[in-house]
């Protein structure tokens, strides 16, 4: 299964926050000491029920780098819930604090509640997303024949609008997208690449002969359904390996094929182009929340089930990674649903594409939510 995430919408803009009085971090008792203390009870939380549990059944919560997540955290105060913003002052402070002081407030100020669905599983699926980084040119030609567009002007008078089939075959929709054209790309699978991912950098070379970064952010779809290419691939019995290189690997063994293969998938994303800072190479792209994602401690989520800015204790094992950590709720997408459910952002570039590209293991979560 290939995760979609390209129906990123930024979130409402929260109000201002009160100023809070200045925490004083103090130590706590030890990991244990909570296994004395009345639990919670249940809670349903859209699809999901929460289970409280004990500190002490987050597996490797004592040997998280957490400093790596409190950088996400901090971003996602940038737009906080009306949950989380009055913990935002704290959360800021314990920016430069050591990973120990900010474990131990994490135990005295969140209950970690299990995760799973309204029949109690508690095992779900974990899969992961990240930026292409893909050359272009401002124009067509020398090669660059697949076009990367804006939204077309007549995106709202028609629901649903044209889809990727007809976008790619009939006049009309071809009319009503001429001049909206950002660059081009030589590979039609990266442009269904960067369709599914929502957003991309682009190495891009001007009419001048200039090259520079931008990144291509989502803006809309057509409103058609998304539909997995790799899920087609398997329904029609013609692979057991629906990952990107697998699918890669089909394409090149039946290039006649790949019109009908991309076009399996109706959903067709238009971009908006925005700056990439050269003194800042490291800064993500935005997700649903509104705050930039961080590589590694970033999750997309059904919204209903875990609210955006929420930390969230991941634990998944299987053969492409072993993690156990810290992960903020920053994003969404149209793939991702389900109480137990995840896409991870890789970040950007070849191996977080390679790790995005296989990514697809069993997945537990835990909510921190405020005491």
């Amino acid at each position: 299964m290939l995760a979609s995430c390209a129906s990123r919408l930024p979130a409402p803009s929260s109000p201002p926050e009160t100023s809070l009085p200045a925490p004083v971090v103090t130590p706590s008792a030890p990991l244990e000491a909570d296994d004395n203390q009345p639990l919670p009870v249940p809670r349903v939380q859209g699809n999901s029920r929460w289970v409280p549990v004990r500190w002490s059944d987050l597996p490797g919560f004592k040997d998280d780098n957490l400093f790596e997540a409190w950088t996400a955290w901090v971003k996602s105060c940038e737009r906080p819930g009306p949950v989380f913003a009055p913990l935002c002052a704290e959360v800021r402070q314990l920016s430069i604090a050591t990973p120990e002081e900010q474990r131990q407030w994490l135990l005295r100020r969140l209950q970690p509640h299990r995760v799973e669905s309204l029949d109690g599983q508690a095992e779900g699926l974990l899969t992961s997303y990240y930026e292409p980084v893909i050359p272009a040119s401002r124009l067509p030609g020398k090669g660059y024949t697949v076009p990367l567009y804006r939204a077309p002007a007549s995106l709202g008078q028609r629901r649903p609008w044209y889809t990727r089939q007809e976008i790619e075959t009939q006049a009309d929709a071809q009319a009503a997208l001429r001049g909206r054209e950002i660059a081009w790309i030589a590979d039609p699978v990266e442009a269904m690449v960067l369709h599914i991912q929502g957003s991309g950098r682009l190495r891009i070379t001007e009419p001048d002969g200039s090259q520079r970064m931008v990144r291509l952010a989502f803006a809309a779809t057509n409103d058609q359904p998304y539909k997995s290419i790799g899920r087609w691939l398997l329904d029609q019995n013609l692979t057991r390996d629906a990952t990107w290189p697998g699918i890669r690997q089909w394409i090149s063994q039946n290039p006649q094929r790949s019109n009908e293969l991309l076009w399996s998938n109706p959903r067709y994303v238009f971009f908006k182009e925005e700056a990439l800072s050269g003194t800042d190479p490291s800064q993500g792209p935005r997700g649903a929340q509104g705050v930039e994602l961080t590589p590694g401690r970033s999750i997309a989520v059904e919204r209903q089930n875990i609210p955006y800015g929420t930390p969230v204790w991941l634990v998944s094992s299987g053969p492409t990674a072993q993690l156990q950590r810290l992960v903020l709720a920053q994003d969404t997408g149209s793939a991702i649903i389900g109480p137990v459910r995840a896409d991870y952002f890789a970040g950007w570039g070849a191996d977080a594409g390679e790790l995005a590209g296989r990514l697809k293991q069993p997945l537990r979560l835990w909510v921190l939510w405020p005491r």
